[in-house]
């Protein structure tokens, strides 16, 4: 990946849980729970020892990704690419992410099996 990823500020700080004033009705719905799909791809070694149970993180949709199509990538906050919801659990939030709907996922728990960070996560979907 060459570039910076592009969010808004508002989005960032609503996904951080910094913003809750602004949508007193909304509530967060849990819509998938699953495991970080290719993290043994990535080098995750210096990045594991800040990432904390109940963390947010960001979903990003990869419409180009050559493997997936309903590909999302899930990066932390500070946009360091984690992994992907895996392909065979991800349509359903795909799609409501190009439908401009605000999800997040939030780390439910880690540990290395081996040489393989194993990531699991709760995506959420902001209803309001």
């Amino acid at each position: 990946m060459s570039g910076l990823i592009k969010i808004s500020p508002g989005l960032l700080a609503l996904i951080q849980g910094q913003n809750e004033g602004l949508m007193p009705f909304a509530r967060e719905l849990v819509v998938l729970e699953c495991h970080v799909a290719g993290t043994s791809y990535l080098e995750l070694e210096e990045i594991e020892p800040l990432l904390k149970v109940d963390d947010r993180f960001l979903l990003i949709r990869e419409p180009d990704n050559e493997f997936d199509t309903f590909a999302v990538a899930i990066y932390t906050s500070q946009k360091v690419k984690l992994g992907f919801l895996p392909k065979e659990k991800n349509e359903s939030v795909a799609r409501l992410l190009d439908a401009g709907k605000l999800l997040f996922a939030v780390l439910v728990n880690k540990e290395w099996q081996d040489d393989w960070l194993k990531l699991s996560v709760k995506v959420f979907f902001i209803d309001h």
